[in-house]
């Protein structure tokens, strides 16, 4: 599948940092796969916070990533550590 915008929600925000929250029946491979968020380069800053429920019709899981590329045309998210 792919980033769908519907399932990219804010949970708070404040001093120029956004934690979301993030639900998708993609695995941890395709989030995690350069370009996954590239539609969502407007919304996604450098150092946010995403909560992600993943493969939410197979093994369920939740990881914490965060934005740690966004030049304008692509956005990088990496497990948050």
């Amino acid at each position: 599948m792919a980033y769908t915008a519907n399932d990219l929600s804010v949970l708070a925000y404040a001093n120029n940092f956004t934690l979301w929250h993030f639900t998708t029946t993609d695995d941890t491979t395709a989030i995690e796969t350069a370009g996954y968020f590239d539609n969502a380069v407007d919304m996604l800053r450098l150092n946010d916070l995403v909560i992600m429920n993943i493969d939410t019709d197979g093994t369920p899981l939740t990881k914490f990533y965060v934005v740690s590329g966004n030049d304008g045309s692509s956005v990088t998210v990496t497990v948050y550590a």
